[in-house]
């Protein structure tokens, strides 16, 4: 069975966001413009989706229809780094959407979309009655392991990862493996175990390469290998990008001090809260005019965002949007530890013990290193960072 939705999970879980998603607003006349919508007549994914929401508001109870649409949405949403298409793909969900206990392929749709809202119990409920229906789907399997490792859950994301090897690809398993021992003290051999197993399968999905690529990049930038990391980043590209690869990537840039290329990489691709953070950030480096209006947008976008009450979806973005292009440090701090106290990424520890040195308190980080020094995380720029703030801590 091959897991081509997965991606959806992954991209999701860079917490998207965006303007469209913000406070409603009503225009003052019918000639105001609100935006300019792309239309691709001839695009050949834009017509299917027509023809399915077309058949969709014929047969509105149609589940496997509904499914379809929704699936398409997250998909389309993720290669154009843009959320509105989770809000299109809950609507075509509408008649199963409240529901306590839906059909589990709806189940692991909503899971999909509550753990890019970080409603990570939901999520997680989701998906336990989604395995109890069908035990053997490996989507479901796999969304519960990447929910479990952004919490820094390792044991449970492990144990998650096993069924994937029975139910789906020797590849996914693997990956979806080496993507938890990678950030638990097995960087080198899960990095070594997955080039192994993704040269020997070129006969590999499109999804299950770039899951692959993208993590092998991953794992070579946090063990400080830039060369190793360029060339998975660039074979993931070849692939086809989405919008998780689009922010791992500038921030590889961005650490190797190539704003310029992150600038090139993100243009035109920065609807997404995590991605206009990142080009802002590079904008700001290369002393760009345009960084004052991107970092203006970004403030409106985490205003809206604590008007609706969703914050903790944004709190690592707007950390980062504190520290780096506002120079607040101690407000990015408070930031920083709210959201550590649902996230645990990589990303997380970094920007928390960042403002934590920039604050110049050290204590504040001290949970933090405690947590990293007991999950053996392997991350250069992260460990320089806590051990110059642990011998003072």
């Amino acid at each position: 069975m091959k897991l081509l939705p997965w991606l959806s999970a992954v991209g999701l879980l860079l917490g998207w966001s965006a303007a469209a998603e913000a406070t409603p607003f009503t225009p003052k006349s019918d000639g105001e413009v609100l935006e300019r919508v792309r239309v691709r007549p001839a695009d050949p994914q834009a017509r299917a989706l027509r023809e399915l929401r077309t058949r969709l508001a014929r047969q509105p109870q149609d589940l496997a229809l509904a499914l379809q649409l929704a699936r398409r949405y997250i998909e389309r949403g993720r290669i154009e780094a843009d959320p509105r298409y989770n809000g299109y793909a809950q609507a075509a969900l509408a008649p199963w959407w409240e529901q306590p206990k839906p059909p589990a392929p709806v189940l692991v749709m909503r899971a999909t979309l509550r753990q890019a809202d970080h409603d990570f119990e939901g999520a997680l409920a989701d998906l336990k009655l989604a395995l109890a229906a069908n035990p053997r789907d490996p989507q479901a399997w796999v969304t519960r392991a990447l929910v479990q490792q952004v919490r820094g859950e390792y044991a449970e994301a492990r144990k998650s990862c096993v069924p994937v090897m029975q139910f789906s690809s020797q590849l996914a398993g693997i990956t979806c493996l080496s993507g938890v021992a990678s950030l638990n003290g097995q960087a080198a051999t899960s990095y070594a175990l997955l080039e192994r197993v993704i040269t020997a399968r070129t006969d590999a999905s499109a999804g299950e390469k770039l899951w692959a690529q993208t993590l092998l990049a991953e794992i070579a930038h946090r063990r400080g290998d830039p060369q190793k990391a360029e060339k998975h980043f660039r074979t993931a590209m070849a692939v086809g990008p989405d919008s998780y690869l689009l922010g791992a990537y500038a921030d590889f840039l961005l650490d190797e001090k190539r704003p310029r290329e992150a600038v090139e990489l993100l243009k035109g691709r920065a609807r997404a809260d995590g991605l206009l953070l990142r080009l802002a950030i590079a904008e700001q480096r290369l002393g760009l005019a345009q960084s004052a209006v991107h970092r203006t947008e970004l403030a409106a976008r985490f205003a809206a965002s604590r008007r609706r009450g969703d914050e903790a979806v944004h709190r690592r973005e707007e950390a980062r949007f504190t520290l780096e292009l506002l120079q607040q440090p101690r407000t990015a701090l408070k930031l920083a530890l709210a959201n550590w106290q649902t996230q645990r990424e990589p990303a997380d520890a970094r920007i928390l013990l960042a403002a934590a040195q920039a604050s110049g308190d050290a204590a504040a980080a001290r949970p933090a290193i405690d947590w990293l020094k007991q999950s053996r995380l392997e991350d250069r720029r992260v460990n320089a960072l806590m051990q110059e703030l642990g011998a003072k801590a």
